[in-house]
């Protein structure tokens, strides 16, 4: 997994995302286990403490668990994900609603945009 951080939030919240959506988008499979912590922030450049921190986030949300001596995997359950799925998606039509009416669109102009600029798929 590559981590991209940026100087404006704090970085454990930016590894929540990033891991959130590598759940959600399937990086990591329902009941895969997860690297380790030490591992995760050697890729992530991070202190452990931090993507534990994290790590911690993500398990409160259900979206993995830990087994106390095999490590931390992605959770089973396909509601939960689905659910972060919606979730993380609503964020971001939100985000680009409001950001299209701050530079002038109306909503039907904004989806209208999307429509016509949003690629093959």
């Amino acid at each position: 997994m590559n981590f991209i951080f940026d100087n404006e939030r704090p970085i454990y919240v930016q590894l929540v995302e990033q891991l959130r959506i590598a759940v959600v988008s399937g990086a990591y499979e329902p009941g895969e286990r997860l690297p380790s912590v030490r591992e995760l922030a050697l890729a992530a450049k991070v202190n452990p403490n931090t993507m534990q921190r994290a790590l911690t986030e993500l398990e409160g949300e259900g979206l993995i668990y830990t087994e106390r001596t095999n490590g931390k995997f992605v959770t089973d359950d396909g509601q939960i994900i689905t659910d972060a799925r919606n979730k993380l998606a609503s964020v971001k039509v939100h985000q680009y609603l409001s950001d299209m009416a701050g530079i002038g669109f109306s909503f039907e102009d904004a989806v209208n945009y999307l429509r016509e600029n949003g690629g093959d798929e």
